[in-house]
């Protein structure tokens, strides 16, 4: 059965369980390598003498007994075995002869941000959250979360990364990975700013808890790989596009170390029902509230527009702003 919230109405759209807790694989091209021409084999040259039938000759036996002969060093050796085996290296014989190079070190991955206001990983009493009073440990009393969805774009989410910084607000960008894999320079400046980063899916398939499993799955799985890539970690949080939920969705969040949120301030800001409507909206969230915007899915301006009177308002009435 699915959970839905109310909040589609266009091609990418965007939240509504048990306790849920929070707690990247390079791959390698093989390439071939092709052996060049023997260079003995030049035209004009005699033609090699035949064995005696019955025996075969071993030129690697041949050119190591005579390199042995001359009281050559086994590298010298080894490097002969290599041009007989057409220049490729292997390792265990680099290894015995000492001439082996360092390996190429892959960088540990970083561990996502912890919340604003805890190192402890977040538990939250109802799946999925909607409320910061649902987390463990408990956010400060008077906080507020604000959560960016549909980004990156290349316009809005630098005038929203702007408009935060100005207001000293940290928050939650929740975002495609369609969207990631075109813009990842903006990723690597979310996660620079201090924001959190949640995975919001692939592509924003809707209703995506009618998509099937392995679309569902594929759609989670791939929006977090490309969000390791750009980010540098492992996204802790997952926003199901329109609010739309089912049992296996939770599932996969549990599996892969991902909280499920939704809201409970919407704007519906994605619809551009105009600046005014939006700051009335984002201008009723009290403590605890997690509240919805958007900088990517088409024009924001109303939304940052309402956000330049929204934040400091909120900040005046004494609510702290926090990243999940």
């Amino acid at each position: 059965m699915a959970v839905r919230c109310p909040h589609i109405d266009r091609p990418q759209a965007d939240a509504r369980g048990p306790t849920t807790t929070l707690e990247g694989v390079g791959t390698t091209d093989p390439r071939d390598h092709g052996q060049s021409p023997d260079p003995d084999a030049t035209r004009g040259d005699p033609p090699p003498a035949v064995p005696p039938a019955g025996r075969r000759v071993n030129r690697r036996a041949v050119v190591f007994g005579g390199l042995a002969a001359a009281g050559l060093t086994a590298a010298t050796a080894f490097a002969a075995d290599e041009l007989l085996t057409g220049g490729t290296v292997r390792h265990d014989a680099g290894h015995a002869a000492g001439m082996a190079g360092p390996r190429p070190s892959v960088p540990p991955r970083r561990t996502a941000p912890p919340a604003s206001w805890t190192e402890a990983p977040l538990r939250s009493s109802r799946t999925p959250l909607f409320d910061l009073r649902e987390l463990a440990p408990p956010a400060p009393p008077a906080a507020v979360a604000l959560t960016i969805d549909d980004g990156p774009h290349p316009v809005y989410t630098p005038m929203m990364l702007d408009l935060l910084a100005e207001n000293g607000v940290k928050a939650t960008f929740s975002v495609i990975g369609s969207q990631v894999r075109t813009y990842p320079k903006l990723v690597a400046r979310i996660a620079a700013g201090g924001h959190q980063i949640s995975n919001h899916s692939q592509t924003h398939p809707s209703p995506f808890a009618a998509i099937g499993r392995d679309r569902i799955r594929r759609e989670i799985i791939e929006a977090k790989e490309r969000i390791e890539n750009a980010a540098g970690y492992s996204p802790r949080f997952f926003r199901s596009p329109g609010g739309d939920w089912n049992r296996y969705i939770f599932e996969l969040c549990r599996s892969e170390g991902m909280m499920p949120i939704a809201w409970n301030i919407d704007p519906r800001d994605w619809s551009r029902p105009g600046t005014p409507h939006i700051r009335r909206a984002m201008l009723a969230a009290k403590a605890g509230d997690v509240l919805l915007c958007h900088d990517g899915g088409g024009d924001r301006r109303q939304t940052i527009e309402a956000l330049r009177t929204v934040l400091p308002a909120l900040k005046k009435r004494g609510l702290t702003f926090v990243a999940l």
